[in-house]
């Protein structure tokens, strides 16, 4: 089928129904020829899609290199498709960043030229990749650093000053350069060549923005190094909870993120908080960390996985300006009196999401997380309650809480001894919640093989597979009766994979 003709056919059915399906057809025809056409604007992100699906990488490198637009955002055009990271698709990408590279060594070879097509001003690359030594990790900094060498080596063998038409002397322009939005996960491995794209500074032709910061085994030092390095408009998100950092490496780093406005969202770990509290130099910890929280003020999510704040949730939290709407609290040795307290705060009508996994709710917890719950009821959208021991009783206690929560999306209550009867129920009387949509639970306590009473979170080997089995069908039968298909219900916590706060 000759391109021309499929141009004109996607035109004159641009408005229809069937335009969809008829325009993916196409696509996967053109991107399928050998020869490389001149395209309409219109059909760049259809045909963009199908050459990154189908791993037409030089047609995907002729797409990026004569981008019509000044933006193009990846995960926008291809996010929805079932993305498997095999070779082909690191190559796909691989092949986009070359044809950046490429279109930008030509304009500082050629800036005066009009002959490139290419009006590309924003890479948005971000949501991709979480491995700090992926090879799409190295060809993202190694195109900055590259494009940078060719960038000085051009000014120093070209004339800074030419003559105008009218004789004048005028300064040689330079051509716009691509901010690339990206996420960046940093290893020891990967911590100098990082480094090294970063400080290209502004005025290089590739710009790293990065908009989420996960350093993975390296010193505070570096992590400060980093921050130093980052472009104080972009970045959203910090996660330090790889790095084994002590109270003292974080009381370190977080001073040096108060130049970032956008900052939203902080993950951080230390299990030393309250380890030695006789030692002089953790004396003053807990109110210094509170501060320099405080000083965050678009702070709206916070992770202090595996930390130690027992009895001192009401400290770490009490400086902050503004409520949270994210806060994950796993392994943190909570008590009664710091659910108490999140439950009294302004924090609690404006949670979005919460995180209190890995907590044994019979230790008194069971009231003050209904009453924290009851709180947060107007606002919640994600719970998770896995790991903390909640057995039928428990949920009888906190299901009319739970019931009221009219606006949650998401319940985790995995590896908890709850019976098949109350998680029968519990999917019953969860269908009149209209936008939930995933609820992980646990293998029915009746399912094990060995004493119930004795039941340990960990002990998913000793299920009984026809038990399993004939318990979800009957689960999923109800669902099918009650016309709710739309929502899922698994044991498996990691077959979907649940939203984050910025997606929510």
């Amino acid at each position: 089928m000759d391109f021309e003709i499929i141009s004109a056919s996607l035109c004159e059915f641009r408005d229809s129904q069937s335009m969809d399906s008829l325009l993916r057809l196409c696509a996967h025809r053109v991107v399928a020829q050998c020869s490389l056409p001149t395209i309409p604007a219109h059909l760049y992100p259809v045909l963009f899609q199908a050459a990154f699906r189908d791993g037409r990488h030089l047609f995907l490198w002729y797409l990026v290199a004569t981008w019509p637009f000044k933006e193009l955002h990846v995960r926008q055009l291809v996010g929805h498709l079932e993305l498997h990271w095999d070779h082909r698709s690191i190559i796909s990408v691989q092949a986009i960043i070359q044809a950046v590279v490429a279109q930008l060594q030509r304009k500082l070879e050629e800036p005066s030229s009009d002959s490139s097509r290419c009006q590309l001003r924003i890479l948005d690359m971000t949501g991709f990749w979480e491995d700090p030594d992926s090879d799409i990790t190295k060809a993202l900094v190694k195109a900055c650093v590259e494009v940078s060498k060719h960038q000085q080596e051009f000014q120093r063998h070209r004339p800074k000053q030419h003559k105008g038409c009218s004789g004048a002397t005028t300064a040689t322009p330079q051509p716009p350069g691509v901010d690339v939005h990206t996420d960046l996960y940093v290893s020891k491995k990967s911590n100098k060549i990082v480094r090294d794209a970063l400080q290209t500074g502004a005025s290089a032709p590739l710009r790293i923005k990065c908009h989420k910061f996960q350093p993975r085994s390296i010193s505070a030092s570096d992590i400060v190094n980093f921050l130093q390095c980052l472009d104080p408009s972009c970045l959203r998100r910090v996660e330090l909870r790889r790095c084994r950092l002590k109270l003292s490496d974080i009381l370190e780093i977080l001073p040096h993120l108060s130049r970032f406005p956008e900052l939203r969202s902080l993950s951080l770990q230390c299990t030393n908080i309250f380890g030695l509290p006789h030692r002089p130099e953790l004396a003053n910890g807990i109110p210094c960390l509170a501060r320099q929280l405080g000083m965050l003020p678009s702070l709206r999510e916070l992770s202090l996985e595996y930390s130690q704040v027992s009895g001192n949730l009401h400290q770490i939290l009490g400086n902050l300006q503004t409520p949270l709407e994210s806060l994950e609290l796993p392994f943190c040795s909570l008590i009664p009196d710091d659910l108490a307290f999140l439950s009294q705060s302004f924090h609690a009508p404006a949670l979005k999401r919460l995180k209190l996994s890995s907590y044994d709710i019979s230790q008194g917890l069971l009231e003050p997380l209904r009453l924290l719950l009851e709180k947060a009821s107007a606002s919640l959208l994600h719970l998770d309650l896995s790991y903390c021991y909640i057995a039928d009783s428990h949920l009888a206690v906190l299901l009319p809480t739970l019931l009221r929560c009219s606006r949650l999306r998401f319940l985790g209550l995995n590896s908890n001894p709850l019976s098949r009867a109350a998680i029968k129920d519990l999917l019953q009387k969860t269908l009149e919640l209209p936008n939930l949509h995933l609820v992980v639970y646990p293998y029915p306590l009746d399912c094990y093989t060995g004493d119930p009473s004795a039941f340990e979170w960990h002990l998913g080997e000793f299920v009984d597979a026809e038990i399993l089995a004939a318990a979800k069908s009957e689960f999923f039968q109800i669902l099918v009766n009650s016309g709710r298909t739309d929502i899922v219900w698994t044991d498996d916590p990691d077959s979907h994979k649940a939203p984050d706060y910025f997606s929510l």
